[in-house]
């Protein structure tokens, strides 16, 4: 059967298929456990799920307009001017189902083909493929682990053309963790600044955070708002990944131009998660203080028990719920009559004989490294470093 030639340069999601393939054998009574997911393990807050409750009372059912409810839109503004700083209004704000979707609507609103967007990689395995599809190409500027995963403004400046039409930033980052200093974002700031290219800002992961303070790139160079769009979601701060809430922000034409891509897509985001996604930003501080103080005790046990093992070193991440582990010390170790020579054999081993599902580091531009979330139990976090243990035991 022919298909459209664009799928053609897209991969399946990793992390998706190695979750869902983790999913099937726990289904089968097989006991694995689940790193591979970024998917916050604490259920939704009680107040956001009441909201929705209310909504459903309250006959709350019906298509809304495509950008969100009024009520919603208004409540995104006040939350970027109060933590950001920024100042948009609601006509340059669109509601969408996730995230993911708002970065979707972007790629199709913006881009062109021959266009190109500069991704620092590591970076989440969705922004190139994005990019794709929309017929545009990614170029790929490689950071450094020793650099804190900064991308050196020189190399910004080298893969910059006549072509570029958006810069992608994530910080936390995924996978990393990374959290970008204000040095950092003024290297990107003074690189990008001469350039006429947009900038977005994937800021899903703003509220968890472990060391300092988080900035984002208006911080630092605040003449660069005007071609900023912000993205961000109610999936990790608030524990909502099921409910599909994200929005994004940024000038008005390039807003519109997103609402049109959704108008003739999925119209308007869920109207209950619109409820619950309002409650969540009119909600007490204290409920995203709660996770982070877990999260970032399970950071410090879980990279603590990967640096203790043979051949194994992480970098401790600042924000988001991921430890990036190379594991380059692990390669040319046979395993059943075999060397190990990359993460993606490393990840399948460790599912099919040793039953904890990991993130090859491949697909996220991260060779020689896997991918694990800490959102989930001490608990299970233990298990797996055991298991992790037991397979470095059989490398030797």
């Amino acid at each position: 059967m022919k298909l459209a030639r664009r799928l053609q340069a897209i991969k399946p999601s990793p992390t998706l298929a190695l979750n869902s393939r983790a999913k099937a054998l726990a289904a089968q009574g097989v006991d694995v456990v689940a790193l591979a997911a970024g998917e916050p393990d604490f259920d939704t807050p009680d107040y956001i799920k009441q909201a929705a409750i209310d909504a459903l009372k309250a006959g709350f059912t019906k298509y809304t307009a495509t950008a969100g409810i009024p009520e919603l839109r208004e409540a995104i503004c006040r939350k970027l001017e109060r933590d950001n700083g920024l100042r948009f209004t609601p006509e340059q704000v669109l509601v969408t189902s996730g995230g993911k979707q708002a970065l979707y609507n972007f790629c199709q609103a913006v881009l062109d083909e021959g266009d190109e967007v500069l991704i620092f990689s590591p970076y989440w395995v969705s922004y190139p493929d994005m990019v794709r599809l929309a017929g545009a190409t990614p170029v790929i500027v490689a950071t450094r682990e020793e650099d804190g995963f900064a991308p050196d403004p020189d190399a910004i400046r080298r893969a910059l053309t006549p072509r570029t039409r958006a810069v992608f930033i994530n910080s936390p980052g995924n996978p990393t963790g990374a959290v970008y200093s204000r040095a950092a974002l003024e290297g990107i700031a003074d690189a990008v600044r001469g350039h006429d290219c947009l900038i977005v800002t994937d800021d899903i992961y703003e509220k968890l955070l472990y060391t300092g303070e988080r900035l984002g790139i208006s911080d630092v160079a605040p003449d660069l708002v005007p071609r900023l769009v912000v993205v961000n979601g109610m999936s990790k701060a608030y524990s909502m990944t099921g409910w599909r809430m994200g929005y994004a922000a940024g000038p008005r034409p390039v807003l519109s131009a997103m609402q049109l891509v959704q108008d003739q897509s999925t119209s308007n985001a869920s109207s209950i998660g619109q409820k619950a996604a309002l409650a969540a930003l009119q909600g007490p501080p204290d409920t995203i203080a709660t996770m982070v103080t877990e999260y970032r005790a399970r950071r410090d046990f879980f990279v603590g028990g990967l640096n203790a093992l043979d051949g194994v070193r992480c970098r401790m991440p600042e924000g988001a719920f991921y430890a990036l582990a190379d594991v380059r010390g692990l390669y040319g170790r046979p395993y059943k009559g075999k060397a190990v020579t990359g993460s993606l054999q490393l990840s399948e081993i460790l599912l099919d004989d040793f039953r904890v599902a990991a993130v090859p580091g491949d697909p996220f531009g991260a060779e020689g490294y896997i991918r694990m979330s800490f959102a989930t139990s001490r608990e299970v976090l233990g298990k797996g470093l055991a298991r992790l243990g037991e397979l470095v035991q059989a490398l030797r």
